[in-house]
C-alpha cells in the first residue's frame, strides 16, 4: 500500500453488486479488471479497487495462483467489501497452462462454477485457436450448450487479425469477430476493435442486445493491442457509452487497462483514477441523454 494514499471512507464505496453503480444513479457497474494491475498481484486489484471506489472486480484466471482459487477469492471479496462480477476464463495464449492436463470445455465449467460460488454470472471468453482441435471446431454449438448448462453467461470478446510481414494469419476459429456468429452474449473490447481497426461503435451497433460485457478501454489502431484509458483512443469510447446506454446497455463497463508503464503503485492509481472518473462522468452524461420512457 502506497503511504501518499488516503484511506477510503464509506462514500468512497461507489457501489454494490445489488445496487447502482455510483451516486448518479446509472444501473452500470464500473469493475476493475485483474489485468488492469498487471504485474501487480490479484490481491492487490481488490485493495486498489476497494480505495479508488470501484464497484466491483473482474477476475482474469491466470494473474496469479490466488485468482484460480475461489476460496482465497472469496476471501478477498469479503475483506475488501468489492463484489467479483465477472470472471476471464484461461483462454488466452499466456493462460493456456492454467489448470493443465484439464480440457477446454471442463476449463470454461470451471470457470462458470467459479463465478457461481462468486455469486456472479458473466464469464468472458476468447473466440479458440485454431489449432485447439474440437473446441474449436465445436466452440459456436458448444458455448451454446454450455451457457444452457450452467446458466452463466459466457461472452465471446471481439478480438483481431493476427498481421505478420507475410500477411494475415487467421488465429481464430471461426473467426476473430463473432458479429455474424449465432452467439446470444457477447463481449466488446474496445481495444480489440482499434487493433482490428474497425470502429467499436459499429460493433455496438450491429450486436444490439446481444451486448452483454463491455471491457471499456481504447486503441489507436496499432498492429499490437494496447488498452489504453477510455477516451485517449481512436474508439471514441464516449459515442459508445452514450449509444449503448441510450438503448438499454445495463452491464458492466470493466476498465482493463495497460497501466504496465507506471513506474509507481502511485502512479498505476492515478491512472485508474482517472480511468473511473471518465467514465462516471461519461456514464452520468449518457444516462441524462437517454431517451426517457413515455
Amino acid at each position: 500500500m502506497d503511504s501518499t494514499q488516503a484511506d477510503p471512507t464509506e462514500s468512497d464505496r461507489a457501489g454494490t453488486a445489488g445496487g447502482p453503480a455510483s451516486g448518479d444513479g446509472s444501473r452500470n457497474l464500473v469493475t476493475l479488471s485483474t489485468a488492469s494491475m498487471f504485474p501487480e498481484s490479484t490481491a492487490s486489484t481488490f485493495e486498489v479497487a476497494a480505495r479508488l471506489g470501484y464497484d466491483g472486480v473482474e477476475v482474469m484466471i491466470g494473474i496469479d495462483q490466488v485468482a484460480a482459487d475461489v476460496d482465497a477469492l472469496e476471501k478477498l471479496r469479503d475483506y475488501h467489501g468489492v463484489p467479483v462480477t465477472s470472471i476471464h476464463a484461461p483462454t488466452l495464449v499466456v493462460t493456456q497452462l492454467v489448470w493443465r492436463g484439464t480440457g477446454h470445455w471442463d476449463k470454461l465449467r470451471r470457470s462458470a462454477e467459479m463465478a457461481l460460488a462468486l455469486d456472479c454470472d458473466v464469464v468472458v471468453v476468447h473466440p479458440p485457436f485454431r489449432w485447439q482441435g474440437d473446441y474449436a471446431t465445436g466452440f459456436v454449438t458448444g458455448i451454446a450448450e454450455v451457457s444452457r448448462e450452467t446458466g452463466v453467461r459466457f461472452c465471446v470478446e471481439n478480438m483481431y487479425p493476427w498481421r505478420t510481414p507475410a500477411g494475415e494469419y487467421k488465429a481464430y476459429r471461426p473467426t476473430w469477430d463473432p458479429t455474424d456468429e449465432p452467439f446470444e452474449h457477447l463481449t466488446l473490447d474496445l481495444s480489440h476493435a482499434a487493433t482490428a481497426q474497425v470502429h467499436s461503435l459499429d460493433l455496438a451497433r450491429a450486436w444490439g442486445d446481444r451486448l452483454q460485457h463491455m471491457h471499456l478501454t481504447d486503441g489507436l489502431g496499432s498492429f499490437r493491442d494496447e488498452h489504453l484509458a477510455p477516451g485517449t483512443g481512436n474508439q471514441d469510447a464516449a459515442q459508445v457509452l452514450q449509444h449503448t446506454i441510450g438503448h438499454g446497455y445495463t452491464g458492466d463497463l470493466c476498465l482493463e487497462l495497460n497501466t504496465r508503464a507506471a513506474d509507481s503503485r502511485a502512479a498505476r492509481e492515478r491512472t485508474l483514477a482517472d480511468a473511473l472518473a471518465w467514465t462516471r462522468d461519461r456514464v452520468a452524461e449518457s444516462v441524462d441523454l437517454a431517451p426517457q420512457p413515455s
